[in-house]
């Protein structure tokens, strides 16, 4: 039981595209993205790639997230990503400097989520979500 051990702190528990690729959201600068993820939400490079265009995957908490240099436009771009304790992430994101607005509750199908918005300095905007119980 190794994963109960693992959901006693704040974790990501998944990561969706908002369109196509959530391992090739477009940046124009890799080493600039690698090294503001990394830093402001906890991530490590596990891989890079040259083709079929530059690229880098980070991980966090067995969720990757990946950028590429495909010419994409970053502002259109981004992810939802789920997290088991809403509060600690923007706790953690908050003291790696990061600005953060006001939780909400959103309803998706029926189903009610604690959630806010981080966007990144390259235009990405990301969708830290949390299913409310019951």
């Amino acid at each position: 039981m190794a994963e109960s051990t693992m959901n006693d702190r704040p974790t990501f528990q998944s990561a969706s595209p908002y369109k196509d690729d959530v391992l090739a959201l477009p940046v124009t600068d890799l080493d600039a993205a690698a090294a503001w993820y990394c830093k402001h939400f906890g991530m490590i490079e596990v891989e890079r790639r040259k083709s079929p265009n530059p690229s880098v995957i980070l991980e966090r908490d067995h969720v990757q997230i990946g950028f590429a240099v495909n010419g994409g436009d970053p502002a259109q771009e981004g992810a939802a990503i789920r997290v088991n304790d809403l509060d600690g992430i923007k706790t953690q994101l908050k003291s790696n400097g990061i600005d953060i607005g006001n939780t909400r509750i959103d309803e998706r199908d029926g189903k009610k989520f604690n959630v806010f918005f981080v966007v990144a300095p390259d235009g990405l905007c990301y969708y830290f979500n949390e299913p409310i119980a019951g």
